[in-house]
């Protein structure tokens, strides 16, 4: 088994003008969280292989590791529901109230029944299996092998010397203490799209508007009545173009514990220098792994087209759908603490970081700075809060689906606007922190 060797790298830098863009950007090695996406093959929408095709095509979340196991879709209509299951959902509205046209949508774009029909994939297909069998590079006669552990561990040198020096048992305890944090932080992420054609809708509502006139203003004269009308014509003329898209990411968490862990390593965990055939059927039988629902959120937006826009009515909708799965996924990190990443500073001063508004930065934003320190013996990884840093509302990365850059206006020597690139988020939080100290947010 060959030798790793991995050192954290934190580079002091000293104090830089925010104008100058010489600074070299600092590979801080950190462990990431494991990610694997996947989409509900939904019923047929309009430019559903537009939207389908976008996500496929999205650039995996860079806060990540990536963790696909193969399977990037499923039909939901094929994991049906028992009775008791269905009665669990359907119970009796105590609101009494009519859904508008609006609720009616979301509703729809997120199926009451969805998630228990995921939940029943995830638990027939052994996704939890999968996601486990990947971590330790399972291979068909059963082995396994801790490399990815090791290189996503971000060990160093004398942690991988041990490990590699003992063969029994003591050196898999080691492992299973250093990679606990890791394959605990292990998730699953499942996107649910639909997508509405506005026409119809602003049609409807228009449609509904008028009748209402001829009712209420019944007897009124001809020309207030043409009025109305015209002005609700006009509504929908601006609202009539162009789609919605909604986007739900349901949250799924591979459960790792020490009782998961122990019969792991005990029962099932081999290499290839010692195959044993129980181990190997333990492991295709087991029903040990699982994962557990962390949580959901939802994202909409408009996809409008105008006669001005470069851009054909694909690309428009490509980057529409991709701004929502962004949106989504900071959704998810700002909610779930369990799922939010960790970001190595750019600068230390001035704080910079590359995030922004792809992770939802609006200003004001407040991270806890952290540093990192691995013990030596046994690989287990500890964060220190040295400080708390806020973001600067003035100076934020627009790094959206464009071209990359932003722009903010600034008052030049001459008094005179001009346009500055922006290509990182600005902090206020002092002078004591350093490039490659890891930031996360906060509530």
């Amino acid at each position: 088994m060959r030798k790793k060797i991995m050192q954290i790298c934190f580079v002091m830098l000293g104090t830089v003008s925010f104008s100058q863009a010489q600074e070299t950007p600092v590979d801080v090695k950190y462990r990431r969280s494991s990610l694997h996406t996947m989409v509900v093959e939904s019923d047929n929408f309009p430019k559903k292989e537009v939207v389908l095709k976008a996500f496929n095509e999205s650039p995996f979340p860079e806060k990540y590791n990536e963790h696909t196991i193969g399977e990037k879709s499923f039909d939901p209509a094929k994991y049906t529901l028992t009775a008791e299951e269905k009665a669990s959902i359907y119970k009796p509205s105590k609101m009494g109230k009519l859904l508008s046209a609006a609720a009616e949508i979301s509703i729809d774009s997120v199926n009451k029944e969805l998630p228990l029909r995921i939940q029943k994939y995830l638990t027939k297909e052994r996704i939890a299996n999968k996601l486990v069998a990947k971590w330790f590079n399972r291979q068909s006669d059963g082995s396994f092998d801790w490399n990815l552990v090791a290189d996503r561990g971000v060990f160093n040198a004398s942690f991988l010397e041990t490990k590699n020096a003992q063969k029994s048992s003591d050196g898999e305890a080691l492992l299973k203490t250093a990679g606990f944090e890791l394959i605990g932080n292990t998730f699953i992420v499942i996107n649910k799209f639909k997508f509405y054609a506005n026409e119809p809708v602003a049609a409807a509502i228009r449609d509904v508007a008028k009748a209402q006139i001829i009712s209420n203003m019944a007897g009124s004269p001809q020309f207030l009545i043409d009025k109305a009308n015209k002005g609700l014509d006009a509504v929908y003329e601006k609202t009539k173009e162009g789609y919605s898209i909604f986007a739900t990411s349901f949250l799924y968490k591979l459960v790792w514990n020490d009782t998961i862990s122990n019969t792991f390593f005990t029962e099932m965990y081999m290499e290839k220098d010692n195959l044993d055939p129980k181990k190997k059927e333990a492991f295709d039988k087991t029903d040990l792994f699982k994962l557990e629902f962390v949580g959901d959120e939802s994202a909409s937006g408009l996809v409008t087209f105008s006669f001005k826009e470069k851009r054909t009515e694909e690309q428009v909708i490509t980057l529409s759908t991709k701004r929502i799965i962004d949106n989504v996924y900071a959704k998810l990190q700002k909610k779930y603490d369990v799922f939010k990443t960790k970001t190595p500073l750019y600068t230390g001063y001035p704080i910079t970081a590359k995030i922004g508004t792809k992770e939802g930065l609006e200003g004001g934003e407040k991270f806890e700075v952290l540093e990192q320190n691995i013990d030596e013996k046994t690989g287990v990884a500890t964060y220190k809060n040295i400080g708390t840093i806020k973001v600067d509302k003035d100076l934020i990365w627009d790094n959206s689906y464009n071209d990359g850059l932003g722009q903010v206006e600034t008052a030049s020597e001459e008094g005179k606007d001009k346009k500055q690139v922006i290509d990182r988020t600005t902090f206020d939080g002092g002078k004591k922190f350093y490039s490659g100290l890891l930031i996360r947010q906060i509530k």
